[in-house]
């Protein structure tokens, strides 16, 4: 600007560059799209708002390019858009920029742009923002003369500046004294609310200080207030225009931005609100990740057990003809299918996975019973796999405890599993259980080690190795099936359960998995046994199971021998019977080396008696077995691990000929009572049926609600000990048929016991059903001896 204008003119040209009236933002995309504007950017280029998205669909180089209106501005559009890609070339912040814009009319205008990109991002384009300010006049030097203050669009004022900063009016337009009262002549008024404002954004004017006293250009917000007492948000933009004693004296203009203000804080709040919808998205998203990596976990945990059911059914429909056989397959199916109904219900229960809240349930554990569930279903895997594999207990004084079954198998499988995955054929898997005492008498301590000679880890991944998803990355093991979640999910169970775990590992030496496990002794008394005076041969490789085998034999009263071979058994066996005292059973192990125990035992019957009961132990499958265990005279078969009870049983079948039952089982007798069932599926209905008369009980059926509450309503009252209901049933659904019942004017409806009996088994499903007046809720499938004990409460 020339210096040399007269005073008047020059203080206009001065507030022409600095009024930023005109405010826009754009997306930095190839169309420079205008996303929001005030009212003063559509003065600028005489079009209205409607108009302009109507006309140009607010893609800026249609404004200025644009044939189908005559428009050829592109050499204007290029220089334009190579002062925008210059500054994001070279990292700057923004850019200034003036140049020649046309109006509606067809005049030309010059404009100052300032621009300011910003961190925003829309559809993946940057923001920017964009200030105009028309400077035509400035850059033609036509300055009207006839132009004052009040002609201007803001509050004008001129003042010294002093150091502090310290600020002396000296001039203002009649608006600015409309805003802070009158004028600066009256000594008062204006100027004192003034200086108040100031006082009020000393800390804005502060932060400001060497500019003032530099005379350099000034833009800063203050909120002030008016005479009116009514807080407004001002834009100041002040200049050093002259010196007066060495001061400067700034002339500034007072912008009301108040509703750009507010709606910048609106925006704020819509992009904090928008922030935490962001954030929720992404915990809505971790979860259903989360859901999504347990159910693919979960996947290969279900097909594990269904593995077992399947390959038992096939093996009890092969011996139809063997009694003993079928039980024991449907003993494993049921074991099986428990473990399976368990790992359903957790899949089930979406909220468990959501919140991670996987509640422990503690009952009693039948240590032999969950161990003999665990190898049956590991050893498909084992014997797919080629490998050896053992069981070994220590010191192992309780077979009963209070603990979580399911917890417990999930933790055994997970960790066998893995060894199995990761052993080459011809390795071998190895498990031992030690009992340590525990704090006092009622409790105890499992040591559970299993180890293997597999592939091992590396050092730097055993770091990692408890990490949801992580997986080492080895060629030998890329192609192996893994969510990368079971030992996260191993150690998270481990910790539920009061214990630690613990892993050593070595590249290509196997791995080894401590856990220790705090256990509940169960105080139920267990089966007693009396036995005459045996004398037992126990033979096996191992030092190990030969002394706890040589333990349990004495601590059932009976007198045991060891051999740590075959041969060595028959020699034993031949000197016993040429001494005339013949051992009265023979205990081998089937895998041994040199001489196996099919092979030992086919010697014994030559050698020594064909009448001995030899007893082949094994942690494989049986029915492996059993065809040439038979043919070799084998008497009978023990399950590895071998626990007292499991001697007891053995010994008991096999040696003494007695019938022997493996655990006992509470009977119920429910003789006199008569129950109501209320079931629609006709498969459902006969096997509750059939449950439900093998305890001496009367029963009768209805086929849905409706027909239930008729019967009920029809029979005198007391006619009815029990009623069991479903809930989803065509006519009339369980809990409908429950109200309607309660609601009966018949002296036992408010009392008779009604019992939910449905799959519908979520937490909101057993409230419901208390809701709708039940008393009572058993999930499908029936666990019978769950049932039997509700029954017992509600029939005594």
């Amino acid at each position: 600007m020339d210096r040399m204008l007269p005073g008047r003119e020059y203080e206009y040209a001065t507030l022409m560059n600095m009024l930023h009236v005109s405010v826009s933002k754009h997306l930095l995309d190839a169309h420079f799209t205008l996303v929001w504007a005030n009212e003063f950017y559509y003065d600028l280029i005489g079009y209205g708002k409607d108009e302009y998205e109507a006309i140009f669909h607010n893609q800026c180089d249609t404004y200025y390019t644009n044939p189908a209106l005559g428009f050829h501005d592109e050499e204007e559009w290029n220089k334009m858009g190579a002062v925008v890609m210059k500054a994001i070339a070279e990292g700057k912040p923004g850019y200034n920029r003036t140049a020649r814009m046309r109006r509606r009319d067809g005049s030309y205008i010059w404009v100052q742009m300032t621009a300011t990109f910003v961190d925003e991002y829309i559809d993946g384009c940057q923001v920017s923002y964009t200030v105009m300010t028309d400077v035509t006049e400035t850059m033609q030097q036509q300055i009207d003369q006839s132009v004052t203050y009040d002609n201007l669009p803001g509050f004008v004022a001129k003042f010294r500046v002093a150091p502090g900063p310290q600020f002396a009016l000296l001039d203002a337009n009649d608006r600015f004294n409309e805003f802070f009262g009158s004028g600066p002549e009256s000594g008062c008024g204006g100027e004192s609310l003034f200086q108040e404002n100031l006082r009020r954004n000393a800390d804005v004017l502060g932060g400001f200080r060497s500019q003032f006293s530099a005379g350099e250009p000034v833009h800063f917000v203050l909120r002030a207030a008016d005479r009116h007492g009514q807080d407004a948000w001002l834009q100041v933009n002040a200049a050093c225009t002259d010196r007066q004693s060495g001061e400067p004296v700034y002339l500034a203009i007072f912008i009301d931005i108040t509703n750009e203000t507010e709606l910048r804080q609106m925006r704020e709040a819509l992009e904090r609100q928008a922030r935490e919808l962001k954030d929720a998205l992404s915990l809505a998203e971790r979860a259903n990740r989360a859901k999504s990596d347990f159910l693919s976990h979960m996947s290969h945990d279900i097909r594990t057990p269904m593995n077992a059911i399947v390959g038992m059914t096939d093996i009890a429909k092969v011996h139809l003809d063997d009694p003993d056989k079928v039980l024991d397959c449907l003993n494993k199916i049921t074991l099986s299918s428990r473990h399976l109904l368990g790992l359903i219900n957790d899949v089930l229960d979406m909220s468990k996975i959501e919140n991670g809240n996987i509640m422990i349930n503690t009952a009693p554990v039948s240590l032999p019973e969950l161990l003999e569930n665990v190898v049956t279903i590991i050893q498909p895997n084992i014997k797919a796999n080629c490998q050896e594999f053992s069981v070994r207990l220590h010191g192992i004084r309780h077979e009963r405890f209070r603990s979580d079954a399911l917890r417990l198998r999930q933790i055994l499988i997970n960790l066998l599993s893995n060894a199995s995955k990761f052993t080459p054929a011809g390795g071998s898997v190895r498990m031992d259980i030690e009992e340590r005492s525990g704090m006092d008498g009622s409790a105890a301590e499992l040591r559970i080690v299993i180890s293997d000679t597999g592939i091992g880890m590396s050092t730097a991944y055993l770091a990692h190795i408890f990490e949801p998803f992580s997986r080492e990355q080895d060629s030998r093991v890329d192609k192996t099936e893994g969510s990368g979640l079971g030992m996260a999910i191993t150690r998270r169970l481990v910790e539920l359960l009061g214990g630690s775990i613990e892993v050593d590992s070595r590249a290509g030496e196997g791995s080894t998995f401590t856990v220790i496990l705090p256990m509940q002794i169960d105080d139920t008394p267990s089966q007693s046994y009396h036995f005459p005076d045996l004398h037992i041969l126990v033979v096996d490789d191992g030092a190990v199971t030969r002394e706890y085998m040589d333990n349990a034999l004495r601590d059932i009263g009976l007198n045991a021998d060891c051999a740590d071979s075959g041969a060595g058994a028959v020699a034993m066996a031949r000197a016993a019977h040429l001494a005339g005292r013949d051992y009265d059973a023979v205990i081998l192990d089937w895998k041994m080396p040199g001489m196996d125990g099919l092979q030992t035992a086919r010697l014994l019957r030559e050698q020594v008696d064909g009448a001995l009961p030899i007893l082949i132990m094994s942690a494989y499958d049986w029915s492996e077995i059993e065809a040439p265990a038979r043919s070799a005279g084998i008497s009978g078969f023990l399950q590895k691990p071998i626990f007292r009870s499991t001697l007891c049983y053995g010994i008991q079948k096999f040696v003494l000929g007695r019938a022997a039952v493996k655990q006992e089982t509470p009977t119920y007798h429910f003789s006199g009572k008569r129950l109501l069932l209320v079931e629609d599926n006709e498969l459902n209905r006969e096997i509750a049926l059939e449950i439900l008369q093998e305890t001496g009980a009367q029963v009768d059926s209805a086929n849905n609600g409706a027909q239930g509450v008729e019967r009920f309503q029809g029979s005198p009252a007391g006619y009815y000990d029990l009623i069991l209901m479903d809930i989803q049933m065509p006519v009339m659904d369980g809990l409908t048929a429950a109200r309607t019942i309660r609601a009966l004017p018949k002296a036992d409806a408010a009392s008779v016991p009604i019992v939910a009996m449905t799959a519908d088994a979520f937490a909101e499903d057993v409230a419901a059903a208390k809701q709708a007046g039940m008393d009572d809720h058993i999930a499908k499938p029936i666990d019978v001896a769950q049932l039997y004990r509700m029954m017992e409460g509600y029939l005594q």
